[in-house]
């Protein structure tokens, strides 16, 4: 992608956010149209009346959209939530001009109706347009052309973030510095600062991310930012914070001044943490109540495969730093290195069984029983050994921050590319980076996700699920 000068097909995306804001209104009125048909026929006044004013409520609310849609790296939960908000919202204003109006003609049932079947029909359209917009950008439409301004770490870090995923349509074009680095060979970097204004004179640009740490010196970013006033660029600044500050930052003011305001953990809400306990135990719950088509054929084959318990029980690290006993499926011949040694893809310890209920994480299920007890949450950090909970601990940055939350059966890190053994510290570092990512940005949704992507890997099978 680097040095790609081809002119961005269409507008720089102008018109997307308003594309897709009409498929919303499309969404809207063929739902209402839809649940009032298949009630009793109305008349057309009332009919009219009913749709106008559902309109009226939703360009109400079509701020909250509007900034989301512009965004181009989002996840998918944080789009379902935010569509179920506006979903609430738009009932607040369609009943609060219903009952201005006096439009009482309307059974209370087709309200509900209409509004059970816009809150399913709106996040699903939201998200089946998003899928629809980055398989565009992934054919090369839509993107933007950025460059970096900086060649350091920041900078790398950005790239990476910025390629993640094609979808986001982004397309580096290369990168500025004060001076030439030593590995300038790539050719991904255009020039010195004083070439930039030649070249966004000669080469299409759309946005500009600064990454320099100028320890004071502002000339550089105040030339940098008026290049990019005076051609009507987007300009970003990308503080130089080191990748184990994994938090998400707000801009905020105090008077005239802006400052970085770090969100606090979602789960210290005691609402959010009694929403994630009972989801817990809902699903939880009802697992265990099917549990025994599954447990009992496991049980006899592993019993069967190799004498010893069905169940292996390990002391982790759970909740606080407090240890607790985590609950599998045995998949080893009993050993005395269990308690020491992180299984390997060819590990002579485990059994045919075993390494069926490993790939297929069947292994893990007991450990639904931990989530009943309250010792562990469906979805969060995994819970590691003790003995490696002392070693990591030591040895990298915040480790100890995934215990601020109780430990999961799946986690973010595992189906982001960070299951299985860790016998690299970097990879200890990147699950690390991840569990503290999900604490951080912790939403119900964001759980859903993770459960269903676990669901779909255990099927499908994973590389590194042994």
């Amino acid at each position: 992608m680097f040095g790609n000068t081809t002119p961005p097909k269409g507008r720089y995306g102008v018109y997307v956010p308003y594309v897709l804001l009409l498929a919303d209104f499309v969404v809207l009125n063929a739902v209402m149209l839809v649940v009032l048909f298949l009630n009793a026929p109305l008349e057309g006044h009332t009919l009219r009346t009913l749709v106008v004013i559902a309109n009226a409520a939703y360009m109400a609310v079509v701020r909250m959209a509007l900034p989301l849609r512009r965004e181009r790296a989002i996840h998918m939960d944080r789009l379902v939530v935010r569509s179920l908000q506006m979903v609430l919202l738009h009932a607040v204003f369609f009943f609060a001009i219903i009952a201005f109006l006096e439009v009482d003609n309307v059974p209370w049932e087709d309200y509900a109706e209409f509004y059970v079947a816009f809150a399913v029909m709106l996040p699903l359209s939201w998200i089946v347009t998003r899928l629809a917009l980055k398989a565009l950008r992934r054919r090369g439409r839509n993107y933007v052309n950025v460059i970096i301004i900086g060649y350091g770490d920041t900078a790398a870090r950005l790239a990476d973030a910025l390629q993640q995923d094609p979808g986001y349509g982004y397309r580096i074009a290369g990168f500025f510095d004060r001076c030439p680095p030593e590995n300038s060979g790539s050719g991904c970097f255009l020039g010195t600062i004083d070439n930039l204004d030649a070249y966004l004179n000669t080469h299409p640009v759309n946005e500009i991310y600064y990454t320099l740490d100028d320890g004071g010196d502002e000339d550089t970013m105040q030339a940098v930012v008026r290049l990019a006033d005076e051609r009507m660029l987007s300009f970003y600044y990308v503080p130089p914070l080191s990748h184990t500050v994994a938090r998400t930052f707000h801009l905020a003011t105090i008077g005239t001044l802006p400052i970085l305001a770090a969100h606090n953990n979602p789960l210290d809400n005691p609402v959010n943490r009694g929403v994630k306990r009972t989801f817990d135990l809902v699903v939880a719950s009802v697992a265990m109540i099917f549990s025994p088509f599954v447990f009992i054929p496991v049980a006899i084959a592993i019993k069967a495969s190799s004498p010893g318990p069905v169940l292996f029980r390990q002391r982790r690290t759970g909740y606080r730093g407090n240890e607790f006993t985590c609950l599998k499926f045995r998949t080893m011949r009993v050993n005395a290195d269990a308690d020491r040694s992180q299984a390997t893809a060819d590990d002579p310890r485990k059994t045919r069984v075993g390494d069926f209920l490993r790939r297929t994480s069947i292994d893990e299920l007991p450990q639904l029983i931990n989530v009943l007890r309250g010792e562990m949450s469906l979805v969060g950090p995994r819970p590691h050994m003790v003995r490696h909970t002392a070693d990591y601990s030591r040895l990298i940055e915040r480790y100890m921050l995934r215990h601020v939350i109780k430990p999961g059966i799946t986690g973010w890190a595992q189906v982001t590319g960070y299951r299985g053994a860790t016998s690299e510290l970097w990879q200890m570092e990147g699950r690390v980076e991840k569990d503290v990512w999900y604490i951080e940005n912790w939403s119900l949704m964001l759980d859903v996700k993770i459960i269903v992507r676990t669901v779909s890997n255990a099927i499908r099978g994973e590389e590194n699920a042994y």
